[in-house]
């Protein structure tokens, strides 16, 4: 009788961890109730991705929305932090409350083209304009998709959409309206690119002053016929990188390669961003240039992508507020409340 001898099972594998020792999936939200393969649900993964590999705390994170398909999506991802859904068009205003109160925050406001380019256009434009603290992204289909699928401010002249017909009026660029309000990070990218879109998560979370980002998420219901540029047939096609683009965090070793066309820029903390150019010779720190790209891109119907311009020098909102260090949320009310002597001095003065 020969006798075998039994091999060891293995022991389970130990999930790997980021710089806080929690798993990937510790970053996740609740389940999606969106249509499935909607754009919008692969942004949320790749937001996940992005604060898991950097390490975000998530209870220092504010969650901010507006009203539609895309304003449902901050419950699918980061559940331990704070949300807050505003009314629609308004979820500029609710994030300089909430980071003037709060300037330790972290604030990822997710819009959706709708909410920031038709009835939240000027809260966007002034929200950008004081270059208020907040990764804004963007969630662009072109369509009203939670009111069945009528036609966006972002919906491209001689579009068709089955339920609304043909749309006789010229877009807005979401990127064109950022450049001109000031941005001082505004960049594009399409949903079905993972690995762009978090690179540009990464530099928007490490950046000071509002990001912008404006992604291509198809409407699966609504608006992913192959005539639509907004949709995944089209996007894959046509979509034109302008470079390759790498995030290297301030907590790994900085090691830049050397080759021919590449541009480094470092962020305030210390990261870099690292572009190789693909497509185009565009400086990202060069605003007319992105202005010239943008309106080409704009006026042709090509779905360029990329880190469009990026200023590091300008203050943020809460720099040019010359508040305290120490957040006014945490602040005593002994701290907070003048005494009554002072408001009698402060009503002579007046």
């Amino acid at each position: 009788m020969t006798m075998t001898k039994e091999r060891p099972t293995p022991a389970p594998r130990a999930p790997k961890v980021n710089a806080l020792g929690l798993d990937r999936n510790e970053y996740k939200g609740r389940d999606s109730t969106l249509c499935k393969g909607c754009g919008h649900d692969s942004i949320s993964q790749r937001i996940i991705n992005a604060a898991w590999d950097l390490g975000l705390d998530q209870t220092q994170v504010i969650k901010l929305s507006g009203i539609g398909c895309s304003s449902k999506t901050p419950a699918y991802f980061l559940g331990a932090s704070h949300g807050f859904n505003a009314v629609h068009g308004r979820m500029p205003s609710v994030a300089t409350g909430a980071l003037i109160a709060n300037r330790s925050l972290v604030a990822v406001g997710v819009s959706g083209d709708g909410d920031t380019a038709s009835i939240g256009i000027g809260q966007f434009k002034h929200a950008v304009r004081r270059n208020v603290p907040v990764v804004y992204i963007v969630e662009n289909n072109g369509v009203y998709g939670l009111t069945k699928g009528q036609f966006s401010a972002t919906s491209d002249k001689g579009q068709v959409l089955k339920y609304a017909g043909v749309n006789h009026l010229p877009s807005l660029d979401i990127c064109l309206e950022a450049l001109a309000a000031n941005a001082t990070f505004v960049a594009r990218s399409f949903a079905g690119d993972a690995k762009q879109v978090e690179a540009l998560l990464k530099a928007a979370l490490s950046h000071r002053g509002m990001a912008v980002l404006d992604i291509i998420s198809p409407c699966v219901t609504f608006n992913n016929h192959e005539t639509s540029n907004k949709s995944y047939p089209w996007g894959k096609e046509h979509e034109i990188p302008m470079h390759e683009l790498n995030f290297v965090p301030k907590f790994e070793q900085i090691e830049i390669d050397e080759y021919d066309d590449e541009r480094e820029v470092q962020l305030h903390d210390g990261s870099w961003i690292k572009l190789k150019k693909l497509s185009t010779d565009h400086d990202p720190t060069d605003k007319m240039s992105a202005f010239r790209i943008l309106e080409e891109a704009h006026r042709e119907q090509k779905l360029l992508t990329g880190l469009f311009y990026i200023n590091t020098d300008q203050p943020d909102m809460i720099e040019l507020l010359n508040m305290v260090d120490t957040p006014l949320a945490h602040l005593s009310e002994v701290d907070t409340r003048p005494s009554r002597a002072a408001l009698q001095q402060i009503m002579a003065e007046l």
